[in-house]
């Protein structure tokens, strides 16, 4: 047997603590809770001294612990011994306390539970006495502050437990006795690690089930702002399973850097606990700082990355480990002989075995600097995992790659990465091999950089992987596929530490990778475009006016009047977005970048663009009604995952804000709204006879978190403002004023003049902590100082408005110097207070 199969079968002897025999039970109780308080309190203190945990402090964590519980112990066995006929303590057989979890690991932190378990044999004490001590040892311990996991079985009942419940079977493997009879406890431990390992067969497919509901319920630790260190992938959670694989005598489990990596990752979990005093697994961003100084590191950002390296080390792990169990329990057939191995060649020297590729007989690694990439290309399209000794062999022996790289390197590189959905775990095992930094030295500076950013998921490594996968369904449509996939690679490769604009900072990274990979001038100024750019399109089609001129001339100045350009920057937009999430790209603001993108191509096509769209019909017939009564009128049409709302009023003053005020008076949230006033002269073209009146035709686009309320209702609450009655915001001033003081006095926003955005508007983004009265109030502000809303834009991200405005004078036009620092000045005041 191995020494991962011996894994946590040893017994320590259990220390007895005498007690007094004139003591009472109440004072050995008080006694108990008393060293329990001690015990939290001694803990959390031996945590904070400073210094990293390791497993040193852990293990005399775990002795504090063993004592208290010997105490409680004997404190609870003592009215046993002081009966006629008992034996004393040290002579009471078919009785123990043990523990599971991390007391029975030697790995207790600061403020971690006990799970406990005493155990009876059945037989020497009748069920109402086992009743009885297990009252007497549970109830100090909670009168002492301690959180307990506690069951009282015999050995029989814990076979059963474990045959039933997957989670308690592992939890089980550990049991260790703390007091009492300790061959009872080594005894039933043997039986359940003989069930474990007789039953493998039927648990197997039920543990890799399980790690694949926890993962997707948790997430990957590696890749989250706010990881569970103990549930999600690559947690702690997921070593328990890799000590319960090797328990299995199925197959063995890595060792050396997976131990290494698994005490570091306890270290953090202990500065958590430390940190919180609780025993909290995740790691929420406001004590990410001071669990980093605990840990001895320098803030959180280098917090998360020890983490995402340390659950990348372990999820790698238990794939491989899960594999070689697989691997070690094939269908059961009739096989006359021994079992011979399956080779099934690839190519290139290559060969299947057991669901892996590795290296053929004969290939000279040493020999061939081609081969790793070669290989790599080779798993991906067969869609199989490199064994990890072929990967070692890869990492060690093949010679580095030319500079630039010969032509068949980077085909075969291009080609590695429209591969399909196994890329993600090729890179991976590559990556953790150092291979990835030998071909492009640059990918250290984002490898388990965190993105301190609500929308984003994943780390820069792994979202720019994420990139290249969703990228791939577009490679068909595009006449330079592999300028595609090495710009979706190398998107984001500027986001390193005091880069202002990734963009710009990833840009000439980006054309030093691309000609090293030996690619032509033009191909990588090409690729350093597309990087440059590659927030260009969606942040214009979001947050501009598509009808305004400046808009469409800044898009084809970014991909430099090229038709190809364009389409490829399209593609990369859409695969960056749909990497970060759903949040990230919607059906809306496909819609947006898909609007944009046609009138750009239309302009490289050298035809004049579309100018700003004429009114509808069902807005003419709208426009109609209004002139007949003078009253609001308002259309809800749904449209992707939003509502249209348009309003036909007659143009007035505070128009503006009414609008924004009623529709989140009816909790709808701005996403994006388009104002146009159409005055006496246009009406005559549609609506006829004279009519001397400006017309509003306004468009809002909502988000509705519940129902829809009806035209009809928003149409009173529009009439009843402009007759005067502001009663019907009353219920935004109250969301309002609530959502204040539960945020507090909120930071001063910011406003910023884009200049040359527009030539005939002026354009100003505010940024301020977003609330439900916000539009409501920007839209006040503007009708105090005289000035016209012509569109907004709006977008909130991780609680913060930003919201892009093109503004004019009354009679149209942009405003002047003096005019702009007036509106900012209102615009600021705006943000800063509540609606009223």
């Amino acid at each position: 047997m191995t020494a991962g199969q011996f894994e946590g079968l040893d017994d320590g002897p259990s220390e007895n603590i005498p007690h007094d025999d004139d003591e009472t039970a109440e004072d050995r109780a008080r006694a108990v809770a008393h060293a329990a308080r001690d015990l939290r309190k001694e803990r959390l203190t031996l945590a904070l001294r400073g210094g990293t945990a390791g497993p040193e402090r852990r293990r005399a964590m775990t002795a504090m612990v063993e004592k208290a519980l010997q105490l409680d112990w004997a404190a609870a066995v003592a009215p046993l011994n002081d009966r006629p006929r008992r034996r004393r303590q040290s002579g009471l057989d078919g009785l123990a306390l043990a523990a599971v979890g991390s007391v029975a690991r030697g790995q207790t932190g600061p403020a971690s539970d006990l799970d406990l378990v005493l155990l009876h044999d059945g037989r020497r004490l009748p069920a109402d006495e086992v009743g009885e001590l297990a009252q007497r040892l549970w109830y100090p311990l909670w009168d002492g502050g301690l959180r307990l996991d506690h069951s009282v079985r015999t050995p029989n009942q814990c076979r059963e437990v474990a045959s039933a419940d997957l989670s308690a079977a592992i939890g089980l493997l550990d049991l260790r006795v703390i007091a009492g009879d300790a061959a009872l406890v080594v005894k039933t431990r043997t039986s359940l690690l003989s069930d474990w390992r007789g039953g493998i067969r039927r648990r197997l497919p039920q543990l890799l089930e399980s790690l694949d509901e926890r993962a997707e319920r948790y997430g990957e630790a590696a890749h989250l702002l706010e990881p569970d260190l103990k549930e999600a992938r690559g947690g702690l959670r997921d070593v328990t399973v890799l000590r319960a694989l090797a328990a299995s005598w199925v197959t063995d489990r890595p060792h050396g850097s997976v131990d290494e990596v698994h005490e570091l990752l306890l270290d953090v979990r202990d500065s958590l606990q430390a940190v919180t005093g609780k025993n909290n697994d995740r790691l929420l961003l406001p004590e990410q700082d001071s669990v980093a100084v605990l840990c001895g590191l320098t803030d959180a950002d280098e917090l998360l990355a020890r983490v995402a390296d340390c659950t990348r080390s372990i999820a790698y792990a238990v794939d491989v480990t899960a594999r070689r169990a697989r691997q070690s329990l094939p269908t059961r057939r009739l096989r006359p002989g021994p079992r011979r191995p399956r080779l099934r060649p690839l190519g290139h020297g290559l060969v299947e075995h057991d669901g892996e590729v590795v290296l053929g007989v004969g290939v000279e690694a040493a020999q061939d600097p081609v081969l790793p990439i070669r290989a790599a290309a080779t798993a991906v399209r067969a869609g199989l995992p490199l064994s990890p000794v072929t990967v070692e062999h890869l990492a060690q022996d093949c010679p580095p790659l030319p500079d630039p790289w010969p032509t068949a390197a980077r085909e075969e590189f291009v080609g590695m990465l429209a591969g399909g959905p196994s890329l993600a775990q090729v890179w991976e095992s590559l990556d953790r091999a150092g291979v990835i930094a030998r071909w492009i030295p640059e990918w250290t500076a984002v490898r388990n950089r965190p993105q301190r950013n609500a929308i984003h998921r994943h780390t820069v490594d792994r979202h720019l992987i994420e990139t290249v996968m969703q990228i791939q369904g577009a490679l068909r449509d595009t006449s330079r596929p592999d300028l595609l996939v090495l710009a979706a690679l190398l998107h984001d490769i500027g986001k390193i530490a005091g880069a202002q604009d990734h963009s710009i900072a990833g840009a000439p990274i980006a054309g030093k990778v691309a000609r090293r990979m030996g690619l032509s001038e033009q191909d990588s100024e090409l690729i350093e475009r597309l990087v440059r750019e590659h927030l260009t399109l969606i942040e214009l089609a979001t947050r501009r006016d598509p009808d305004d001129p400046r808009t469409v001339e800044a898009l084809v100045g970014a991909v430099g009047e090229r038709q190809e350009t364009l389409h490829l920057l399209r593609a990369l937009t859409e695969a960056d977005a749909t990497a970060v999430g759903s949040v990230a790209w919607t059906a809306w603001r496909a819609r947006l970048v898909d609007d944009l993108m046609a009138r750009a191509a239309t302009a490289l096509s050298g035809e004049e663009p579309p100018g700003p769209a004429p009114i509808a019909q069902a807005e003419v017939e709208l426009v109609r009604t209004v002139l007949a009564d003078g009253r609001p009128r308002v259309a809800v049409t749904p449209m992707d995952e939003l509502f249209t709302v348009t309003v036909v009023a007659p143009d007035r003053s505070g128009l503006l804000a009414d609008i924004a005020g009623v529709l989140a008076s009816f909790r709808l949230t701005v996403k994006s709204a388009l104002v146009r006033t159409v005055g006496s002269d246009h009406l005559g073209e549609a609506v006829e006879g004279d009519h001397d009146i400006d017309i509003a035709v306004d468009t809002w686009w909502v988000e509705s978190r519940g129902d829809m309320p009806p035209p009809e209702l928003l149409e009173q609450h529009l009439r009843r403002l402009s007759e005067g009655d502001q009663s019907v915001l009353d219920p935004l001033i109250r969301r309002d004023a609530g959502f204040r003081s539960r945020a507090g006095a909120p930071a001063r926003p910011r406003v910023v003049l884009l200049p040359g955005a527009s030539e005939d508007a002026t354009v100003l983004e505010v940024r301020a902590a977003d609330r439900p009265g916000l539009m409501h109030a920007i839209g006040s502000a503007l009708a105090g100082v005289g000035v016209d809303l012509r569109s907004a834009h709006v977008a909130t991200h991780a609680g913060q408005a930003v919201d892009v405005l093109y503004v004019c004078e009354r009679g149209g036009g942009p405003l002047a110097p003096p005019r702009v620092a007036e509106t900012v000045s209102v615009l600021v005041d705006a943000g800063s207070v509540p609606s009223a």
